[in-house]
């Protein structure tokens, strides 16, 4: 029955237009994307960048590189929008719209509801990274050819990540921070969804998600706040980056992923302990 639940939890949730706004969106960044990258200086800086470091630029600028530059802007900007759009909906809508009640007069627990709403989430976040990655691998290949893999991204604190590699390894890096990158959008979701089993409008629970997301990041970013820095949910979210960091830091990887699985766990007792408390039958 519990199988059943969740069917019925994810018919639902792809049986809506809005649901498909963030694959659009990502379709349609990433085109433009492909075409600055094509027609702008972005190679002959790259190149520069390369022979400086003692590599072949003709090797390393590729499908796996322009699509590694690509994630990054939609995984800042777009990503969290339509992720915590969707967690903010799963329990919030229904309340709006009047159906929780008739959900709540069947014969299962509230946190049964919930759990098979929250999963409904899980998996649409781990839908959507595929979706980019796999649009951002194929439109790149469109336009660029399949060769060797360069990484260059400065990170806050004044670390870079600096890495050449074959395509092969390129590709399987390029898979795992997928892999990385489904827990972060897991962990927006969750945000979203807490807020989202508070008795407010599913715009309020969006934006109170995406306020909180904010809030990290400017705190993140103020010089004295550097010792604390690991207090910031944004610090963890960056560890998809470090897996092209080489030597790669496994130790620091599995402590952020430990926290982000922490963060969910908290994110959904909190918002089921509320939700329990709620009175909605009446």
């Amino acid at each position: 029955m519990f199988f059943l639940q969740l069917r019925s939890e994810l018919a639902k949730l792809f049986g809506k237009k809005r649901t498909y706004i963030g694959f659009g969106a990502f379709l349609l960044s990433q085109n433009l994307m492909l075409l600055a990258f094509r027609y702008s200086n972005w190679q002959n800086g790259t190149a520069r960048l390369l022979e400086g470091n003692g590599y072949v630029a003709t090797e390393f600028i590729s499908t796996l590189t322009v699509a590694v530059l690509m994630l990054i802007p939609q995984i800042l900007l777009l990503m969290p929008l339509y992720v915590m759009l969707v967690g903010g909906d799963l329990v919030a809508k229904e309340a709006e719209d009047g159906t929780l009640r008739m959900i709540l007069s069947r014969p299962i627990s509230r946190v049964r509801l919930l759990l098979t709403k929250w999963l409904t989430g899980v998996i649409f976040s781990a839908i959507l990274v595929t979706a980019l990655g796999a649009m951002a691998l194929f439109f790149a290949r469109c336009w660029f050819e399949w060769k060797g893999m360069f990484v260059f991204i400065p990170l806050p604190g004044g670390q870079t990540i600096f890495n050449a590699m074959s395509a092969g390894e390129g590709l399987k890096y390029y898979a795992l921070t997928h892999v990385l990158l489904a827990v972060n959008a897991c962990t927006m979701l969750s945000l979203a969804f807490m807020f989202s089993c508070f008795n407010m409008k599913p715009a309020a629970a969006t934006i109170l998600a995406l306020s909180f997301l904010f809030l990290s990041v400017v705190m993140e970013g103020m010089p004295f706040f550097e010792d604390w820095k690991e207090f910031a949910i944004t610090h963890h979210f960056r560890s998809w980056v470090l897996v092209f960091a080489k030597p790669m830091p496994i130790a620091q990887i599995a402590e952020s992923l430990c926290v982000l699985a922490g963060v969910n766990a908290t994110a959904f007792v909190i918002g089921a302990t509320h939700f329990h408390m709620r009175d909605i039958k009446s």
